[in-house]
């Protein structure tokens, strides 16, 4: 990750820690859900398979009951046969049609079966599971009996490794997709995160950066005062120095706490119905006086009366920014234009100066916090007049644009000035009357 400035930022240690912990989680909650869903599958197939053993010995049972009936009980015993399916007809003593002995839990299923018609019970022996199903039938002689169908239920357990085999191979290549997919998803949610706390680091440094300087010219001016008795005026030039910079050192304070208020949304914006032409003329009638200073002349082009929603003080302080910005970076005898239109229901401000322009690699960067492109360092050094600025009015400007539902366009070519243009949702009027201001200083 590298900065603007191309300095290389170092992603913290703890973001690393995090992003893994977040892909940890993610896969983790998909293995729980992974686990859950199969344990309730391996449930369901459980009972849909002796749901179906069920229904195949009730089948069994009620064939050999209806062969009894037709046939008799001893043809029904020996010639029905169902592969994998033992058949027994009991009579009402307990005993086998065909007098083989019965195991005593077939004999109770038997005498359940006589009470209430159908059993069905399983039972564990010598490493298997036996099914048993048994059903009351009455022959066409009166005689009752009882049809046991029984059945090993290793042939559904058969069927669970084959199961299961296919459910852990897909759960697998679906935990190797979430853990690809929750790496991916965690770096993009951490993303922000690693943009904020980058921005902080820089903020925090370059903050420090500015205010380091106006406090040291400030306390060097002192210090070389002091270091032995001058004149009167030599003290004032000095005290004038040092308010020059305690000045500058309040503008960055006064801008920092701005910004910190609107990150935190702790500014709030006291709407109202204002016409920006009006807080244009009244910004540009305070800045006339450093376009004087430095020998830049201020102009109006076109002037309309255009009413916005919006706050006066902040819209106010928008337009000072970017005049300030124009005259700062205009030479002597250079000028300075602003302009208020309204086109279709968009209220449009420009600001345009005559100036040595920005280059295009400087331009997507202006509105970053403390960002100063060379050609605007040089401007300001070859010019003399006036405070250097440390790139916050920009930012500000932008925030003020944001808050107010506008844009704001820069365009500029080297050798050839630069134009600001800033558009906002106009209030609708009753009949718009241009404006003719004769504001021009020279």
């Amino acid at each position: 990750m590298t900065d603007t400035r191309g300095r290389t930022a170092t992603l913290p240690q703890s973001l690393r820690g995090l992003r893994v912990k977040l892909t940890a989680w993610y896969v983790g909650t998909f293995f729980a859900i992974l686990a859950l869903l199969g344990g309730g599958m391996f449930a369901a197939i459980t009972r849909q398979f002796d749901r179906e053993l069920d229904a195949s010995l009730r089948d069994a049972s009620a064939e050999m009951i209806s062969l009894a009936r037709i046939r008799g009980p001893q043809a029904a015993v020996h010639d029905l046969r169902i592969p994998g399916r033992t058949l027994l007809l009991v009579d009402t003593l307990g005993r086998s049609i065909d007098g083989a002995a019965l195991d005593p839990w077939i004999a109770r299923a038997s005498e359940l079966a006589l009470r209430r018609g159908t059993s069905s019970t399983s039972h564990e022996d010598d490493a298997r599971i036996l099914r048993a199903f048994a059903q009351r039938a009455r022959l066409q002689d009166g005689t009752q009996l009882v049809a046991v169908a029984i059945s090993d239920e290793i042939e559904i357990e058969d069927r669970y490794p084959a199961l299961i085999a296919e459910f852990g191979g897909a759960a697998l290549v679906a935990l190797v997709l979430v853990a690809v997919g929750g790496w991916m998803l965690a770096r993009k949610s951490i993303a922000p995160v690693e943009r904020s706390v980058e921005h902080m680091r820089r903020f925090m440094a370059d903050a420090a950066h500015e205010l380091r300087t106006p406090v040291t010219a400030a306390r060097s001016r002192a210090e070389v005062t002091l270091q032995r008795m001058r004149s009167p005026q030599e003290y004032i030039a000095s005290l004038r120095a040092i308010e020059r910079e305690t000045e500058r050192l309040g503008g960055i304070v006064e801008d920092l706490l701005m910004l910190a208020r609107a990150d935190a949304g702790e500014r709030p914006i006291q709407r109202e119905r204002v016409f920006l032409d009006d807080l244009t003329l009244d910004a540009a009638e305070s800045a006339r006086t450093i376009a004087d200073r430095k020998g830049v002349r201020l102009e109006v082009d076109d002037f309309e009366e255009a009413p916005v929603n919006g706050d006066p003080t902040l819209l106010r302080q928008l337009v000072l920014i970017l005049l300030d910005n124009a005259i700062k970076f205009t030479g002597a005898g250079g000028v300075v234009r602003i302009g208020v239109r309204i086109i279709g229901a968009i209220a449009t401000l420009s600001v345009s100066d005559s100036g040595a322009g920005i280059g295009a690699e400087d331009i997507p960067h202006l509105f970053e916090r403390f960002y100063r492109g060379d050609p605007a360092r040089q401007r300001a050094s070859a010019n003399g007049v006036g405070s250097e600025g440390v790139g916050l009015g920009l930012s500000i400007a932008q925030w003020i644009v944001d808050q107010h539902g506008g844009t704001i366009q820069i365009d500029s070519t080297p050798g050839h000035g630069t134009t600001v243009v800033v558009r906002f949702p106009a209030e609708p009027m009753g009949q718009s009357a241009p404006v003719m201001a004769g504001l021009s200083s020279s």
